[in-house]
């Protein structure tokens, strides 16, 4: 049964550019931004642009919005690299209105150095680290998933034209996580109150974005969709192979799942300052037989009082560095009184998927997998039985 604007939010005020295209109306706007006074004039800062799709036909009850993950753009949701429909073009064609993000200082919202602070380091962005932990995984082995990879179009190598154009999409990001949630907690609020009530769908870094966004204002967020979240709870991993696999690089959240305060109950009275653990991995706790890096809270735990009340789905791939660790980060969300729901991939059917799952040959099946969660929460239609089919250019 069609879902009317009304029904769906009411109508929206759209303002920025709009097409009409086919079956479905596009534009992009941008919402937040704040005006600072620099040398010689004011500018305006922080503003996030969003990009839109809406279906002639609405299926759904609310908006889905996507957040991309670290040193990409909106763009991975709007397209593959050998040219197939992406995930926004899925959602848009199954009757979501849709609204896909260029986080604030980062593709289309402007960067001001100024105000923003420095960079990730460019080697970040380098070739070898692109192939070794997201295209060509089996080549290289770092974890014992890996060598499962296999739905990544063409060679994953550089010079393969696959490769050469998703490469072409990488950039740099700013470098502090706290600036970066502080930033897309306002903007997702910003949004969120010019949409209506929305499930916000996240990739990667972005999980940190979408957790903030779901603690901001709970009563706009329908449900998280969170796609290999970033993770593991408290530290970031770096993947070196051999019988080890996996050592911890560095504290990056010392929130358990975000860089910045979350609402805890009981709350967290003791920040951490200048790089110090805090109180909550300062008391955690290594589960029995589990690896060195998995932490969960001291009983009796603190609870995520506005998570908590949201539906929310983890979603890990099958060749992916993140199935290492997409668990313990399940376990720390369910710990604290979330019931979070864990899609693995593989358990669906979908099987040789890699950190990018939605660029890769079976992006669509993908998409049929978390549309199908969705209309469980009766958040949608069901995906109609002939969605979800996606070959890769011969």
């Amino acid at each position: 049964m069609a879902i009317d604007a009304e029904q769906a939010g009411g109508a929206r005020v759209l303002a920025g550019a709009s097409w009409q295209v086919s079956s479905e109306t596009r534009g992009f706007f941008y919402v937040g931004g704040r005006y600072v006074e620099v040398e010689g004039g004011t500018v305006m800062v922080d503003q996030a642009y969003v990009s839109w799709r809406r279906p002639q036909q609405l299926l759904a009850s609310c908006p889905i919005v996507m957040i991309h993950g670290g040193g990409l753009m909106g763009t991975s949701f709007e397209g593959t690299p050998d040219g197939r429909p992406g995930w926004a073009d899925y959602f848009a064609a199954n009757g979501f209105e849709v609204y896909v993000i260029d986080q604030p200082a980062r593709g289309r919202s402007p960067y001001h150095p100024e105000v923003h602070g420095a960079w990730t380091s460019i080697a970040t962005k380098h070739v070898a680290v692109i192939e070794r932990r997201l295209t060509a995984t089996a080549v290289y082995g770092l974890w014992p998933q890996a060598a499962l990879h296999d739905q990544w179009p063409g060679t994953g190598r550089m010079g393969d034209p696959y490769f050469d154009e998703f490469c072409a999409a990488q950039i740099r990001m700013i470098a502090d996580g706290a600036t970066v949630e502080r930033l897309m907690r306002r903007a997702g609020r910003a949004l969120l109150e010019r949409i209506g009530r929305a499930v916000v769908l996240t990739h990667s870094h972005a999980g940190s974005l979408g957790w903030q966004i779901g603690d901001e204002c709970p009563d706009l967020v329908a449900a998280i969709v969170a796609v290999e979240p970033a993770g593991p709870p408290f530290v970031n991993l770096e993947m070196i192979g051999g019988d080890e696999y996996a050592k911890v690089r560095d504290l990056a959240r010392p929130y358990g799942i975000t860089a910045e305060p979350l609402a805890y109950d009981p709350p967290v009275t003791d920040p951490p300052v200048a790089g110090g653990v805090g109180q909550l991995l300062a008391g955690a706790v290594r589960p029995a037989g589990a690896p060195d890096f998995w932490r969960l809270q001291a009983e009796p735990a603190r609870r995520l009082i506005n998570l908590a009340r949201l539906p929310i789905m983890v979603v890990t791939g099958e060749a992916s560095y993140h199935a290492v660790y997409d668990a313990a980060t399940v376990a720390y969300l369910r710990q604290a009184g979330v019931a979070a729901d864990h899609l693995l991939l593989a358990e669906q059917g979908v099987g040789g998927n890699g950190h990018m799952m939605m660029l890769e040959k079976n992006n669509l099946q993908i998409a049929r997998v978390i549309h199908a969660w969705l209309a469980g929460r009766e958040l949608c239609e069901p995906p109609p039985e002939h969605s979800g089919g996606s070959a890769a250019p011969a």
